[in-house]
């Protein structure tokens, strides 16, 4: 009688067993799609630079929030060299920034959004830094 409450316990005790997959992590996501924004407003705008201290430091801190949610080092590291994530990642990212009046090409376009980015205080403008 008590050995199937024991083992309903101990499952809900297990953190993995509620994680969902990373890919689906709306918190991690939204973050790296930041952090692909900043990357692509530094290299297509010739005024703005990364923060790369920063960005670093903001790595480290993702990946310590993902092992405190439960997620094992294995997991992280699939994730992150999971192609098809990354190629969603970068699609997320370059849609915000069409969204937003990024034009490929346009340098100009590129210096708004990061300008706009550091004024709103967003994840990517504290990324990036205005010269």
């Amino acid at each position: 009688m008590f050995r199937p409450l024991i083992a309903a316990a101990l499952l809900a005790a297990t953190p993995a067993a509620a994680l969902e997959p990373l890919s689906q992590n709306a918190y991690v996501n939204d973050r790296l799609v930041q952090a692909r924004v900043a990357d692509l407003v530094r290299r297509g705008c010739p005024t703005i630079d990364a923060r790369l201290i920063r960005a670093f430091s903001e790595a480290r801190a993702l990946k310590r929030h993902a092992l405190k949610q439960g997620y094992s080092e294995s997991q992280i590291d699939a994730f992150l060299d999971s192609r098809e994530d990354r190629r969603r990642i970068y699609e997320q990212a370059d849609r915000y920034m069409v969204e937003r009046g990024v034009v490929n090409g346009q340098p100009d376009t590129f210096c708004r959004l990061g300008r706009d980015e550091i004024a709103r205080q967003t994840v990517a403008g504290s990324l990036l830094s205005a010269r």
